[in-house]
């Protein structure tokens, strides 16, 4: 699970509650509490939550009340139900209604752990939708690499849903019962990524007052997800490739080795050869990841695919209404090219659905922005940029990259905002600017 999301525990008993709240926290996994279904449903329009654990017998609304309103509102959200004195019925009921899985009273905290870590990362697949040929035929290929313990390397460009197929190999890998770890090595500034991956000891530097595992550790009998490889920096490869050859760990500031158990797959939005030719990525680390890669296509390349994943995200962000696209509204979608792939999609579900005045989405509620249409390329791709970069030279992006960067003393947030652009993509365009040898205002 994220580390922002929680496990909502809905019971009424304060006592029992307080106790199944305390076990799951102790097990690593945040927690938010209700004491009946109407103050559960509240918080799940309020709070991050990605499994929700009930009671059967509760005053409002019970158990069997709550499951029903959360299948119509959030139907791919694992939900466990708690039945007393082994009521085998009441179980047998709540999963034919809907219910992920059940626990019957009294549990030790041993099988509520095991049942949280489980249920926590078993919908996580629900995106993958596999209509057309290329898709069905790269999923079971997947399916088959799952199987085995082979560093997985996972391609394509942004927004086709690389962390999506990481996790359904996870799921369907005999360490499906483990961790999910994913770490996003474009989103972490180089100073800390190399402490999160291998976590440090109390007074390894400034501000470590305690010591942390790190991804690595706490992916320890399941799988580690390392996002976006290809832009860690190539001090840290080297460290990572140690890492990924010995199986072992030296957290920063410790002296013991700690053995590793953990799956390792990468994915990248760029072609890694041409990295290593480039001599931006070690070719060392590049064979050591790539012992099993896979490719997903762009959404151009797989037009079966663009309408089912429109009504999955149509389902997902519906907010329970049985919406549905028109068959004008069918051919609008199927017109465009998406070059920001799923991502770009799933943002035109969004706006479609607070456009719709009734369940039918019309032609008139697709909102496709104008700075991203028109073909995409066929080559390996960052996001598409908006249109206050789009149309100048390299050297009058550059110049307003720059002039961005200065006028916020060099926060990459704000510069990306004042942009109009994501801070992925800055990211990327100030990584060239730097091999360009391109002076980047520092933050100030």
């Amino acid at each position: 699970m994220s580390e922002a999301a929680r496990v909502l525990v809905v019971e009424d008993d304060v006592t029992l509650r307080e106790a199944l709240c305390d076990t799951i926290e102790y097990g690593g996994y945040p927690t938010l509490s209700a004491c009946n279904g109407a103050e559960a449903l509240a918080c799940l329009e309020n709070d991050p939550i990605e499994v929700v654990i009930s009671d059967v017998h509760m005053d409002v609304m019970d158990g069997n009340a709550l499951l029903r309103e959360v299948r119509l509102r959030r139907p791919e959200l694992p939900f466990v139900m708690i039945t007393a004195h082994g009521s085998v019925e009441k179980a047998v009921e709540a999963m034919r209604n809907g219910a992920t899985d059940y626990l019957v009273k009294p549990f030790e905290a041993e099988v509520l752990l095991e049942m949280v870590s489980r249920v926590g990362s078993i919908d996580h697949d629900a995106g993958l939708v596999a209509e057309d040929t290329a898709m069905k035929e790269l999923c079971e290929m997947a399916r088959r690499v799952a199987a085995a313990d082979a560093t997985v390397l996972i391609s394509g460009e942004s927004g086709t849903g690389k962390e999506v197929l990481a996790r359904y190999i996870h799921k369907h890998s005999p360490r499906g019962g483990g961790p999910f770890v994913a770490i996003n090595c474009a989103a972490i500034p180089e100073s800390m990524l190399e402490s999160m991956l291998f976590g440090y000891e109390k007074g390894a530097y400034t501000g470590a007052y305690q010591s942390r595992a790190g991804k690595f550790e706490q992916a320890n009998g399941g799988t580690l997800l390392l996002d976006e490889i290809s832009e860690m920096d190539l001090g840290l490869q080297a460290k990572l490739l140690r890492v990924l050859q010995e199986k072992e760990v030296e957290r920063l500031g410790g002296s013991t080795l700690i053995p590793l158990d953990a799956r390792v797959l990468a994915t990248t939005n760029r072609n890694l050869r041409e990295q290593v030719a480039a001599g931006r990525f070690r070719e060392d680390l590049y064979y050591r990841l790539s012992v099993f890669p896979l490719h997903i296509q762009p959404l151009r390349k797989r037009r079966n695919d663009i309408l089912p994943l429109a009504n999955s995200l149509l389902k997902r962000h519906g907010g329970g209404r049985m919406m549905h696209f028109s068959a004008e509204a069918g051919r609008v979608i199927l017109k465009h090219s998406w070059p920001g792939n799923v991502r770009e999609l799933e943002n035109m579900v969004q706006r479609a659905v607070i456009m719709a005045t009734s369940d039918e989405i019309a032609a008139q509620h697709i909102h496709i922005e104008p700075a991203v249409q028109g073909e995409g390329s066929d080559a390996e791709s960052e996001a598409p940029v908006t249109a206050l970069l789009d149309g100048d030279l390299k050297a009058r992006e550059q110049q307003l990259i720059v002039e961005a960067l200065s006028d916020v003393n060099g926060s990459r947030k704000d510069a990306a905002q004042r942009l109009g652009i994501s801070p992925r993509t800055l990211r990327y365009k100030l990584a060239r600017l730097k091999e360009q040898g391109v002076a980047i205002p520092a933050v100030g």
